[in-house]
């Protein structure tokens, strides 16, 4: 398999686990969200290692261990984004499985299991026509500020949803235009959404126009930007006005 073809194949199969794990009844809860988190992690864990062991792996699950960083080539994953959705058995949680090579998110697939979604970096499509008013996914319990503050200035909607990644397959299939996230996220909460992201053609970067890099010593990444391409320019100078 190519890289992408295993992204894709490690986000479908670990979805379908984790739709499995839900329907068995055994868990509710937290207890759900952390039999699922584990259950996920093991087989992608697993199979990454098993597919690819010369690789470097970074999963919101596991312990991180520095020898990743002398890794050219590190997949990122995390096996449910969304705990919270995943729990309350709605549909906007995702699966993540990404690859960043020397630093950039080259490739990936984001599986949407509860709509029967996988969207991979190798299988683009065009995007969808805008709406005439633009779109903002926010999180649906504690929208970021400076989105709030961009939609008021750009007389936009806000859309409320779940996880990142349902967030940013929003804009990816069209549901919405701009994704602006600045309340801190980590590597494997947009490693593989951007590598889809880009390949679909929208606009990916910090939310100062800087460029996203991963499989750094610190996982930690403050802020986010997906948008379409028309919008980037004019979300990139209203947030620096906003700042200001």
């Amino acid at each position: 398999m190519t890289d992408a073809e295993l992204a894709a194949a490690l986000a479908e199969q670990a979805g379908r686990i984790l739709l499995e794990v839900r329907a068995s009844g055994m868990f509710a809860g937290k207890a759900l969200g952390q039999a699922g988190d584990k259950t996920a992690n093991e087989f992608l864990v697993a199979a990454i290692r098993a597919q690819r062991p010369d690789d470097g792996l970074l999963s919101e699950e596991s312990k991180d261990t520095l020898e990743r960083l002398d890794k050219s080539r590190v997949w990122i994953v995390d096996p449910v984004d969304g705990t919270r959705e995943y729990g309350e058995e709605r549909t906007d949680w995702a699966v993540h499985v990404g690859l960043a090579v020397d630093g950039l998110a080259t490739t990936g697939a984001v599986a949407l299991p509860g709509l029967g979604l996988v969207l991979r970096s190798d299988q683009p499509s065009p995007l969808p026509a805008a709406a005439d008013k633009p779109r903002l996914v926010v999180s649906r319990t504690r929208p970021a500020a400076e989105a709030v503050a961009l939609a008021e200035t750009i007389g936009g909607e806000l859309v409320g949803m779940g996880s990142a990644g349902a967030k940013a397959m929003a804009v990816v299939r069209g549901e919405a235009e701009i994704y602006l996230h600045s309340g801190g996220q980590y590597e494997w909460d947009n490693c593989a959404p951007v590598a889809v992201a880009q390949a679909f053609g929208l606009h990916c970067s910090r939310i100062d126009g800087s460029p996203m890099a991963y499989n750094q010593r610190d996982t930690y990444l403050p802020d986010l930007l997906i948008c379409r391409p028309e919008w980037a320019e004019r979300v990139l100078a209203e947030v620096q006005s906003l700042a200001s």
